[in-house]
């Protein structure tokens, strides 16, 4: 089950040597109890039989029932602590686990299922819970149990070997029938819940437009091939199981005949006929219950599998200094950025700095790498070539932790989560200071419409602020975003959902980020968000264009027209030709 290489899973499953010790201590302990059924059958044909003594049954009796109570606390204690064993890998793994599922869709290394690391720690823990270990602990002593059928009579003991051997090669069947058909499972697995969960994320756009049955019939399609390869799954093991179940019976009647015969011959006891037949199905049960456990045991390898590939994909960032706060710059040093997981890059040589109180608008056509940027400068996707530096130190340098404490992010797709919006706001930090979320909420023009809602602050909302508008998410990310005033506010369009008292608010907040001292990145595509902004970056096809003061970069992609005074001026990123509309930049000389 455990790969050679040296693990963070098997570092965690070490941390329970000592505990795993006692535990194969007490399966010998079991396993020699075992033998009780056996000898007393032995000793009830051999001695109380002949002797016709009543007192000798009695106090062999007595002597069985101890030992079967012994022999039962020892089970249930074993149970107990494989049950806590599981636990306690759970409890080292679980916070690692989740990193992982959080962080896997920055780095493209999780596709599908996202939240297959959890299930795949639940199967780790549920089958170290189970009866599978149990039968691991168990299936050293099967060599043991031969001996004694040895020592009954050779032939009993040929007998024990002989179902050993073709029990064992029933495992070994088991595991390589198994095995393809289980990683089938997986994958169809996976897709059946990616399909369902997209159906969960987009159920507004399922039902206004009649999509639903369709992606049913694509999730049904997906739902029947894991039905299919699961079902065969069990087949096979089933199979083994029952055919391994028959045999071990077969094999105890088998040896009850030729007990009788060893026995007529006069080479063994009455009792031999008995006791070697408990003995040998005895021998064969580690087996038997491993065969039957095989199912839970493949899929159990391949969740310890999965695991530590994605433990070596993304490992624990290593410890970093403690960086004084950032006050001066941010950098961007020949930046390439691609999509997670996708060679392609989107972002190409990007360099440019911004000074502390300055305000840059990140303006272009559809496509042209705007959003790119803003992940990367925030540390959201990783950079392929070059750098973004905050006061000269690279993004790398610092914790995840320590650098959101001076990043606030507004990205395009407002999530907020489920809990009350002073929460949310408060980037659900422990106890936090309730005068930092209301000046945070201030600073965004947002706190008057929240003490209009029932409960204020305390308004609880649901998982991705069901609850609230399009335009009320927009703005209380916007607070979330200001909170604690961190010195690099990055907003990716983030006036795409407000109306005029929004993008009122929206301007305000962007001059008090550069009254304070902090520099905020508006990517936009509508003029308003660019009014407090003294800088424009202009994008396209994933480069740099232009970089310089607002008015300046602005009157050189954009052509005079001649729409009238009273109309709003064209979207920066466009140009608009007489009587014709909006015509996109990357169509001008």
């Amino acid at each position: 089950m455990l790969r050679p290489v040296k693990s963070e899973l098997i570092s965690a499953l070490s941390a329970c040597r000592t505990v795993l010790i006692g535990v194969a201590v007490m399966s010998g302990l079991v396993n020699i109890l075992y033998l009780t059924g056996s000898f007393f059958m032995l000793e009830v044909y051999d001695r109380v039989i002949p002797s016709r003594s009543v007192p000798t049954l009695i106090g062999l009796g007595a002597l069985a029932l101890v030992l079967f109570a012994f022999q039962g606390v020892l089970e249930m204690i074993r149970t107990r602590v494989l049950a806590r064993v599981g636990a306690a890998l759970d409890e080292a793994l679980s916070g690692r686990v989740f990193d992982i599922v959080v962080r896997a869709p920055l780095s493209g290394a999780l596709p599908g299922d996202g939240l297959l690391p959890l299930r795949d720690l639940d199967q780790l823990r549920g089958f170290l819970s189970g009866s599978g270990p149990s039968a691991m602990f168990d299936l050293p002593w099967m060599p043991f149990y031969v001996l004694i059928c040895f020592l009954f009579h050779p032939l009993i003991g040929c007998a024990a070997i002989a179902g050993t051997l073709v029990l064992v090669t029933v495992t070994l069947f088991t595991d390589r029938a198994t095995r393809t058909p289980s990683q089938a499972t997986t994958g169809h697995g996976q897709r059946r819940n990616a399909l369902a969960d997209a159906g969960r994320r987009n159920a507004e756009v399922l039902a206004a437009m009649g999509m639903q049955d369709r992606l049913a019939d694509r999730w049904g399609s997906a739902n029947r091939d894991y039905m299919v390869a699961q079902q065969r799954v069990a087949d096979i093991a089933g199979s083994f199981g029952a055919g391994s179940k028959v045999f071990r019976m077969a094999l105890q009647s088998g040896v009850l005949a030729l007990g009788a015969w060893l026995v007529i011959n006069n080479q063994a006891s009455a009792g031999i006929i008995i006791a070697s037949s408990i003995l040998v199905s005895r021998a064969l049960a580690p087996a038997e219950l491993a065969i039957a456990n095989w199912k839970g045991f493949v899929a159990a390898r391949q969740s310890w599998h999965r695991l530590s590939d994605l433990f070596a994909k993304l490992p624990e960032p290593s410890p970093s200094l403690v960086l004084p706060a950032p006050t001066r710059t941010l950098s961007a040093e020949g930046l390439s950025v691609a999509p997670p997981g996708t060679p392609r890059l989107v972002v190409q040589e990007a360099s440019f700095a911004i000074r502390a109180g300055q305000g840059v608008g990140i303006i272009g056509p559809s496509a042209s790498g705007k959003s790119s940027l803003a992940r990367a400068l925030v540390g959201v996707w990783p950079v392929l070539r070059g750098k973004v530096r905050i006061d000269g130190a690279a993004l790398d340098q610092w914790l995840k932790t320590a650098l959101g404490l001076h990043i606030g992010y507004l990205p395009q797709e407002v999530e907020l989560f489920a809990g009350t919006i002073a929460e949310n706001i408060g980037r659900f930090e422990p106890k936090a200071p309730f005068e930092m979320v209301i000046a945070a909420a201030r600073a965004a023009g947002v706190h008057e419409m929240i003490l209009r809602l029932s409960d204020g602050y305390n308004t609880r909302i649901g998982e991705g602020g069901v609850g609230l508008s399009a335009g009320q998410r927009q703005r209380i990310g916007l607070a979330r975003a200001l909170y604690r005033d961190p010195f690099l506010v990055v907003l990716d369009e983030p006036n795409s959902n407000l109306d005029a008292e929004g993008e009122g608010a929206l301007t305000a907040a962007i001059r008090g980020v550069r009254q304070r001292g902090g520099i905020c990145v508006v990517v936009a595509h509508r003029p308003s968000a660019l009014a407090a902004v003294d800088l424009v970056l202009m994008m396209a096809d994933g480069r740099v264009q232009a970089f310089g003061p607002r008015d300046e970069i602005l009157t050189r992609v954009l052509r005079p027209t001649s729409v009238p005074a009273s109309e709003p001026a064209t979207a920066p990123g466009v140009r608009s030709r007489p009587g014709s509309g909006p015509v996109p930049l990357q169509e001008s000389a």
